[in-house]
């Protein structure tokens, strides 16, 4: 663990050396560049390829796709406790977005035009779901969700299989609940380019949803414009606002729940009294001892863990708002509460109180898990229903209200010098 003093004098520019974004390795960006050109050049071919390279895992074109039988087997394999927590977490997730179901309307304008907005889902929409030794089940339910409540018409989705070209059992039961049929054994940059491009095999989308590690992201970077993106997460992030009374062994918990992730690059920090900070490290200590990653999440701890002891709540503030965490967890007094919630405003999601850790945030409170990482969420939010819709404004004159804006064009064609502009409005009148 790193102390930063808000105090010293070089507080902030030791604050912003320590949330550097990790640089974009030049060797990714580079494999990710060749791997793209492959697949728009020799799509289904290229892309069994790396899946062999990459994931060990023989796929060809009568198996790429998961059969029928693959999704009812997985199914039923599944304990129904497991289902109903699934079907659970589906439910808030649910019922949160229909809370932003965007709405066409029409009003009259100043001039007496109709105006408005229509709202369409997206036609089809490709979704990436991380597999491998840790299948994301959530990000399922946090992305697919989505796309069946704004009735998106053609949902995809790639997920790497493992090497016995098998995906996760887990991960296709939370498909079949939802309903989705069009699921692909296709991972890392190939399936994003697979998506983005098409191949034989897999149609391409007009929109790719989900997170990844370096080279999803990076394809991901590499293809906006060909394809819509909906956010680059990166490694993931959790601040904790905690005062004097707050439980040492909850927050440990939080720290340590985060650092799991264990991709070795996630950020975490602590706003703290100093005199919590020691009680907090003995609580990890002995915490770790029994979780099973311990080796990888001591080395995140150490390395990419920032206490910072914070002189009030108004400090305490201004360090997240600059930080713009992925994850913000609240764990002071009431009156503080009030105070941070009328004045946090980058935090992807702020969650309330010492019993509401991330985790709840991550797996099943409703808003989805797909954050805006790396200080983005200075100007972007987390993934949301209409994310998957896109809306066309409409306007209507008729030629009172038209005569009403002539002016104001006629102006402004004189303006910008554009008298063919002017002119295709006055030849009406």
């Amino acid at each position: 663990m790193k102390i930063l003093n808000y105090s010293s004098n070089n507080f902030w520019k030791t604050l912003e050396n320590a949330m550097a974004p990790n640089q974009s390795d030049k060797a990714i960006s580079e494999v990710v560049s060749s791997v793209i050109a492959d697949i728009k050049k020799n799509g289904d071919k290229a892309l069994f390829d790396y899946t062999k390279k990459f994931d060990k895992a023989s796929i060809k074109a009568s198996n790429i796709r998961v059969s029928d039988a693959e999704l009812n087997n997985a199914f039923k394999s599944i304990p129904d406790e497991f289902k109903k927590s699934i079907k659970d977490a589906i439910k808030n997730v649910e019922f949160f977005h229909k809370q932003t179901m965007p709405k066409s309307w029409r009003k009259k304008n100043p001039h007496g035009a109709t105006i408005g907005e229509n709202f369409y889902p997206i036609n089809r929409v490709g979704l990436y779901i991380p597999g491998g030794q840790v299948p994301l089940v959530s990000t399922v339910v946090m992305t697919a969700t989505l796309a069946v409540l704004a009735k998106c018409p053609e949902v995809c989705v790639c997920t790497p299989p493992d090497a016995n070209g098998k995906v996760s059992d887990y991960l296709l039961c939370a498909l079949k609940m939802l309903g989705i049929k069009e699921i692909y054994k296709a991972g890392g940059a190939q399936a994003i380019a697979a998506m983005a491009v098409g191949t034989k095999s897999i149609k391409a989308v007009d929109k790719i949803y989900g997170p990844g590690n370096a080279f999803v992201i990076e394809a991901k970077k590499q293809l906006f414009g060909i394809v819509g993106c909906d956010l680059l997460p990166g490694p993931s992030e959790v601040m904790i606002i905690a005062d004097a009374k707050a439980n040492p062994k909850f927050l440990a918990a939080d720290l340590l729940s985060q650092a799991e992730h264990g991709s070795s690059k996630e950020k975490i920090y602590l706003a703290a009294p100093e005199a919590l900070v020691e009680k907090v490290k003995r609580e990890i200590a002995s915490q770790s001892k029994i979780l099973k990653r311990a080796e990888k999440l001591e080395k995140i701890i150490n390395d990419s863990t920032y206490i910072i002891v914070a002189p009030n709540i108004k400090a305490c503030a201004e360090v997240a708002n600059y930080i713009a965490p992925e994850h913000l967890e609240l764990q002071v007094a009431n009156k503080d509460i009030d105070f941070l919630l009328k004045n946090l405003t980058t935090a992807g999601a702020i969650l309330i109180g010492e019993n509401t850790p991330t985790v709840l945030g991550d797996f099943c409170a409703g808003p989805s898990h797909t954050l805006p990482t790396g200080r983005t969420g200075r100007f972007s939010g987390g993934l949301q229903l209409i994310d998957f819709m896109r809306r066309s404004s409409i306007v209507k004159y008729d030629l009172p209200s038209a005569k009403k804006a002539s002016k104001t064009v006629a102006d402004f064609a004189k303006m910008e010098q554009l008298d063919a502009h002017g002119n295709s409005l006055k030849i009406r009148l």
